[in-house]
């Protein structure tokens, strides 16, 4: 390799070239990987819920196990983040920093075999010099003694003659010695610059390029190492975030998600009850059976469907009277709608409602609602959710209740707090009266004990609304067993004479029935007989009772009960004077009698 110098400097390039070449494809695979980490985080970012603090979402597992696993992919993506950090530092950096190295040593190593080189070169030029020198010295002595041998073989010369041509003779050798003599000298000098170029100073040079191009060689095997640590060495964390969507997989259970749904959409409601069978029959026995004895009496009993009809359309105000004023003006037994104190309407559904319009619609021409029930559903529609949450279902009103109660004992509990900090600070303001005037924190103190009072009443009020759902909800329950053996009792039925009869409409409808819904009855019909008393009922705080229909009562008076809550968050109750109206459930504390006739 001693005259390889070149194809060195060929080799010595192209590694260098292969060097950066490999820092370019790890540059870009540092690029795929930080890109690829930002679409996994915009991916994560795109399907992650986007929900305020107070919405109240059902956490299904499968939606929470689908958050768990968009988390670890963000976490996943962060690792792929790691990859190309340490890609970028430990690999291309350090392949960047060493290739600029590499070139400088490089740069060195050839300039000085360069000149290694030039000087070598410079030596054979004096040398070669010289030679040249000496060899035309040579010929101009050589010259000279021939014409010194002409001239004194030459008998016709001068002696003068041959006696400067014996003097040119002797200049020419002796220039011709001392030619001689520095060629001799050149040549060696030349010799030895030649064995030390070839024997010490480019085999230096070229083994300074081979340990550079050996280093390059080692950097690259670093590097292809490091380039591979770098993956491996987050793939402790990425198994982890594959376990995390494994266990997240694992954790979905359908049980569960859909005893949430259960639980959001359950409503308290009863499923209607059996529609009782109608004999349309019973006409064509009564025209071949006129001397009959029930008959006649079921012929008294039955509610004429023509005057049913008749006073339904006289109760459409907007088109004839106006209903009584005792009544209010929404009534919380309709059928469609109820009211509260402050006037809002809401709907209502109630099992005994719909069977017995169901029962009506059965057995005659079908009953026209009144326009202040239509006017009641449209209110409905667009009124404002009402405080009591009496327009939602029982349980989800429970919910809702108990959700307000927290909420109130929370600021209860924070307005506690300011008044106990603002007690304290007037104790030292008193102590202290630099420090401040400490009637300046009475406004302030009066104000937060003034919103103690007003939580405590809200509290209060909102936990009698939810102990009056939670005893609807439990009862129920009750009047479903009590429904079910009252169907079976009423299996085998009678006839009013004691007779036993299997046609279900030869049964009389009796007061119970009529009992059972004396708000239809109130709503439809005009009905001046004052009902009897159920019970009795303590007010438990005031109510002015300003819209109509409903009766005013002050704290600790006592009422009769005529009708008891369908539902609806109001009790229809009478004075001792007999004046009538209603009021609210929550506002009264309510004693049935049971079995009892009326007062």
């Amino acid at each position: 390799l001693k005259d390889q110098f070149d194809n060195l400097d060929k080799h010595t390039q192209w590694g260098i070239d292969f060097l950066e070449k490999y820092a370019k494809f790890v540059k870009e695979r540092i690029e795929i990987e930080q890109n690829y980490a930002k679409q996994l985080r915009n991916l994560v970012k795109k399907y992650c819920p986007k929900r305020s603090p107070k919405d109240e979402e059902p956490r299904f597992t499968s939606c929470i196990a689908f958050f768990n696993i968009l988390n670890e992919l963000n976490d996943y993506a962060g690792q792929r983040e790691v990859v190309a950090e340490e890609m970028g530092h430990r690999v291309y950096g350090e392949l960047m920093r060493y290739s600029h190295d590499l070139k400088t040593e490089r740069k060195m190593h050839l300039q000085e075999g360069r000149k290694a080189q030039q000087y070598l070169d410079m030596c054979w030029k004096q040398m070669d010099n010289s030679k040249k020198k000496f060899e035309r010295e040579c010929r101009e002595a050589e010259k000279a003694q021939q014409s010194y041998e002409r001239l004194d073989n030459d008998t016709n010369a001068t002696k003068a003659d041959v006696e400067k041509a014996k003097q040119q003779l002797n200049l020419r050798t002796h220039m011709a010695d001392e030619n001689k003599n520095e060629y001799a000298a050149q040549l060696q000098n030349f010799n030895g610059e030649q064995h030390k170029h070839y024997y010490i100073v480019i085999p230096q040079i070229y083994k300074q390029l081979q340990e550079m191009d050996e280093r390059r060689t080692i950097k690259l095997s670093e590097c292809y190492k490091g380039f591979a640590d770098s993956e491996r060495k987050v793939i402790p964390i990425i198994s982890k975030c594959l376990e995390g969507m494994i266990l997240a997989a694992k954790s979905v259970d359908e049980h569960r998600d859909s005893q949430l749904v259960i639980d959001c959409f359950k409503s308290g409601f009863e499923p209607p009850g059996d529609f009782p069978f109608e004999d349309y029959s019973q006409n064509i026995y009564r025209t071949i059976s006129d001397g009959t004895i029930s008959t006649p009496k079921q012929e008294g009993m039955r509610i004429d469907t023509k005057t049913t009809v008749g006073k339904a359309k006289g109760k459409l105000w907007l088109f004839g009277k106006k209903p009584k004023p005792q009544s209010p003006p929404l009534t919380p037994t309709s059928l469609y709608t109820s009211s509260t104190p402050n006037g809002s309407q809401y709907p209502i559904f109630s099992i005994e409602p719909v069977h017995y319009c169901m029962n009506d619609i059965k057995t005659g021409k079908p009953r026209i609602p009144s326009f202040r029930s239509l006017k009641r559903g449209y209110f409905c529609l667009q009124g404002p959710a009402l405080e009591d949450f009496s327009h939602l279902p029982p349980e989800q009103r429970r919910k809702k209740l108990q959700q307000r109660i927290d909420e109130l004992n929370r600021e209860l509990q924070k307005e506690t707090d300011q008044k106990d900090a603002l007690i304290k600070m007037k104790d030292v303001y008193e102590k202290n009266p630099q420090m401040g005037d400490p009637s300046s924190l009475q406004p302030k103190l009066t104000e937060t004990m003034s919103n103690m009072d007003r939580l405590r009443m809200e509290i209060h009020k909102n936990e009698a609304w939810l102990s009056e759902v939670e005893g609807k909800v439990a009862t129920r329950s009750d009047r479903r067993h009590s429904s079910d053996i009252n169907h079976l009792v009423t299996q085998g039925r009678e006839s009013p004479e004691g007779s036993y009869t299997d046609d279900a409409n030869q049964e009389v409808r009796g007061p119970p029935q009529q009992h059972a819904h004396p708000s239809e009855f109130d709503d439809e019909f005009e009905d001046d007989d004052p009902l009897p008393a159920i019970g009795h009922c303590k007010a438990i705080y005031p109510f002015d009772g300003h819209n109509e229909g409903t009766l005013a009562m002050k704290e600790g008076e006592i009422l009769y009960i005529i009708e008891e809550d369908k539902g609806d968050g109001w009790t229809r109750a009478r004075r001792h004077n007999g004046e009538e109206g209603y009021v609210p459930t929550s506002y009264i504390d309510v004693t049935l009698e049971k079995n009892s006739k009326g007062a």
